[in-house]
């Protein structure tokens, strides 16, 4: 696959005790947009902030949380983005989806896993 100039980012944030068919939210984000064949995805998980319903998460030791918040990002092709976002705002209750335009200045990758 091959991508270059003009995309989109995708970031979705959920919360870690979210879940979805039986998994995390997040793995079944993760796993959607794999099977819909996007270029990639990343989860990134936070160590503190808060929602709608203002209330903290955070890794603090004196608060510690076991709903941290995620965030899933993926870049890829406007009308490959476009097309996947019914299915996500059918998948995240809680949540928040952001669009953002980017440029893509290098996509490169060795193939499928455990090719050179």
């Amino acid at each position: 696959m091959r991508i270059d100039g003009p995309a989109l980012l995708v970031r979705i944030y959920v919360g870690e005790a979210d879940h979805h068919g039986g998994k995390p939210l997040y793995q079944a984000i993760v796993e959607l947009l794999r099977d819909r064949g996007l270029a990639g995805a990343t989860v990134l998980r936070g160590i503190e902030g808060f929602g709608a319903n203002a209330r903290l998460h955070t890794t603090r030791l004196l608060r510690l949380s076991e709903d941290l918040p995620v965030l899933i990002e993926a870049v890829d092709a406007e009308d490959r983005i476009r097309a996947i976002l019914p299915e996500l705002d059918e998948i995240v209750g809680d949540g928040l989806i952001t669009l953002e335009k980017v440029e893509v200045l290098a996509y490169r990758g060795t193939g499928p896993a455990g090719e050179g």
